[in-house]
């Protein structure tokens, strides 16, 4: 656990609301852990920076994915079923960041193996509060795989 608070964790942010973006990012500058955070805007540009294709050729593997259901080209249940078919990135940690309460998605994405699934709180507040109890247990009391 100690050497996640002192070592860099990458974080592949998959969104596409300008305003959630820049919710997150604002969130994840007061967290403990040191982060980097790549932000793509759709299903596309998600699985290209995964797989390392066309624009993101030089993409560092993320230590985490916050993943969009509702986002263009592919959604995040597809982007997901693609993620943990894939032996090179299964174990990343993936969860579900959407505003969507439908049970149907919920049951979807733990089908296709999400770790977790988080409905957006509509407060800013409250989804700053959100974002920071994600850093609280997937950053500071998880141990992410290498």
């Amino acid at each position: 656990m100690d050497n996640q608070i002192t070592s860099l964790v990458h974080i592949l942010l998959v969104e596409d609301n300008e305003g959630d973006i820049l919710l997150t990012l604002e969130a994840f500058e007061e967290c403990k852990v040191k982060t980097e955070i790549s932000v793509v805007k759709n299903g596309q540009e998600a699985l290209d920076f995964l797989f390392q294709r066309g624009e993101f050729t030089n993409a560092e593997k993320p230590d985490l994915i916050l993943l969009d259901i509702n986002i263009p080209i592919f959604n995040g249940h597809e982007v997901l079923e693609r993620i943990k078919s894939d032996s090179n990135l299964k174990k990343i940690p993936v969860i579900m960041l959407t505003t969507s309460s439908n049970q149907k998605d919920l049951d979807k994405a733990y089908g296709n193996h999400c770790n977790s699934y988080i409905q957006k709180p509509l407060e800013i507040s409250e989804f700053l509060i959100a974002i920071l109890k994600i850093e609280e247990f997937w950053l500071e009391l998880s141990t992410l795989p290498d």
